[in-house]
C-alpha cells in the first residue's frame, strides 16, 4: 500500500499512458516521488520500467495523462528548464569522440549558464571537480571517454549528472556494467547523496535485492500497470513476486535487510504438485 501523500510530490505521474506509436506500454500509471526518497522500478523484461522512466524526463510524450515536476507540467516546460532540476543516466549512452571526462562532465553545468556564457564559473569548476571526486575519477579526468572501460564510462555519465546538481535523479540499470564491488560502490554513493543531499531518486534495478536493500519504496510493474507499491517489507512477498516475475520465492532476513531467496519458476513447482501434469504416469 502507498502511504505518501500526493500532495507532496516533487514527481509525479497522474493517469500515464504512453509507449511508442500508438502503442501504450504505459497504462493509467499514477506515481509520486517525494523529496529524499528512493523509489525504485521492478518488473519483467518489458513491463513498462524504462518506458515510464522516459516518459517521466520528458523524453516521451504521454498518450494521456500527465508528468508533473514540483508541481509544473514537465512536457510544458522547456528543456533547460527541466534539466536544472532533473537529470537522468539512460541504460546506453553515446560517447562523445574525443571528449575528456573533465569536458564530459562539465556538460552538466549547460542548464545552469545563460547561452552567452561559453566558459565554467568558479562555481561550475567547483561542482564538476566535486562530481568527478565523487565518482571516483579524479586519475582519469583528462583520458578520452571511449579509452575507459565500461564501468568506469558509466561512473563518468553518472558524473554529468550530478554536476548538473538536480533535485531528481533517475537512473535505468546504473549497475549494468558494473562487477559486484563497484555496483555497491555506487549505490552507496547514491545513498550517501540521497541521504546528505536530499537527493530524490527513482531506478530501474535488475537485481531486485539491490533494490529492496537500497530503496525506501518500490513499485512493481507488470504489463505496463503498477501491480504493488510501497516499502520493501510491503510490496515484496511471495504472492506479488509469483503475479510480476513468475517464481517462487520467500523473503529471508539478512544483515542487510530484508532480501530474496528464488526457489523455481512457478510453473516447475505446478507441474511437479500436479498429479494430471503431462508425463505424470510415465
Amino acid at each position: 500500500m502507498d502511504n505518501y501523500d500526493l500532495s507532496d510530490a516533487l514527481l509525479e505521474s497522474k493517469h500515464l499512458f504512453g509507449g511508442y506509436s500508438k502503442q501504450a506500454i504505459v497504462k493509467d500509471v499514477s506515481l509520486s516521488l517525494h523529496k529524499g526518497e528512493w523509489l525504485s522500478l521492478v518488473g519483467a523484461n518489458g513491463s513498462g520500467k524504462s518506458t515510464l522512466l522516459r516518459l517521466f524526463s520528458r523524453i516521451l510524450t504521454p498518450q494521456t495523462g500527465t508528468v508533473l515536476l514540483d508541481g509544473k507540467a514537465i512536457h510544458q516546460q522547456s528543456a533547460q528548464a527541466v534539466a536544472r532540476q532533473l537529470a537522468i543516466l539512460p541504460q546506453q549512452q553515446v560517447v562523445p569522440a574525443g571528449l575528456t571526462v573533465r569536458q564530459l562532465v562539465s556538460l552538466g553545468r549547460t542548464p545552469h549558464q545563460p547561452w552567452w556564457q561559453w566558459d565554467l564559473s568558479l562555481e561550475d569548476r567547483e561542482k564538476v571537480d566535486i562530481a568527478i571526486a565523487q565518482t571516483q575519477l579524479t586519475e582519469f579526468s583528462d583520458r578520452p571517454v571511449e579509452q575507459l572501460s565500461g564501468g568506469e564510462r558509466q561512473r563518468a555519465f553518472l558524473a554529468l549528472t550530478l554536476a548538473q546538481d538536480p533535485q531528481v535523479l533517475l537512473l535505468d540499470e546504473p549497475t549494468t556494467f558494473l562487477d559486484l564491488h563497484h555496483q555497491l560502490e555506487l549505490l552507496e554513493l547514491l545513498k550517501t547523496l540521497n541521504h546528505e543531499r536530499q537527493l530524490s531518486i527513482i531506478t530501474v534495478l535488475h537485481d531486485i535485492n539491490l533494490a529492496v536493500r537500497y530503496s525506501d519504496r518500490i513499485a512493481m510493474l507488470k504489463n505496463g500497470e503498477i501491480v504493488a507499491i510501497g516499502t520493501p517489507d510491503q510490496a515484496i512477498t511471495p504472492e506479488n513476486l509469483r503475479q510480476v516475475f513468475d517464481v517462487e520465492a520467500m523473503t529471508i532476513i539478512t544483515p542487510v535487510g530484508l532480501q530474496i531467496c528464488l526457489l523455481s519458476p512457478s510453473h516447475t513447482l505446478v507441474r511437479s504438485r500436479d498429479p494430471t501434469a503431462s508425463g505424470a504416469e510415465l
